[in-house]
């Protein structure tokens, strides 16, 4: 049985679109490999300025409501300071503060402790930056 903290780095290639991207079937393989049963905590997190974490329906069109949601909030124009990359990246830099780049999730018994609707995505609005990693750890 592996030990109390157990992690790994998933690679998620997103593309050149803006994407949600749902990650609840690989963290439900990690631990169905890792927490052996026991009760602890998920941390989920990317290590990128421009991509987030966020626990969230899929499927029914909010991860598509999300992205327009950030397009309001965050127009990819050049409204912004940081420019380098494609127009409007400069808010893909701020889309962090609003989608944080980690998730802390209950486990019990070994498994997810999600809503009957939610999962875990990626969110990623960086056409730039096609590959992402994700960070997936385990404390039980």
């Amino acid at each position: 049985m592996p030990g109390p903290f157990t992690t790994m780095t998933l690679t998620v290639t997103t593309g050149s679109t803006e994407t949600v991207t749902d990650l609840t079937h690989a963290c439900e393989q990690f631990l169905k490999d890792t927490a052996g049963g026991r009760d602890g905590l998920l941390n989920i997190f990317v290590p990128h300025a421009t991509a987030g974490i966020a626990v969230i329906e899929t499927g029914a069109g909010s991860d598509d409501d999300l992205l327009a949601a950030l397009h309001m909030l965050l127009p990819a124009d050049d409204r912004w300071q940081h420019r380098h990359g494609s127009p409007g990246h400069g808010r893909d830099h701020v889309l962090p503060a609003l989608v944080p780049p980690h998730a802390t999730l209950p486990v019990i018994g070994g498994r997810l402790e999600l809503g009957t609707w939610q999962s875990v995505c990626l969110v990623d609005t960086n056409r730039d930056n096609p590959d992402r990693q994700v960070r997936l750890s385990f404390l039980g």
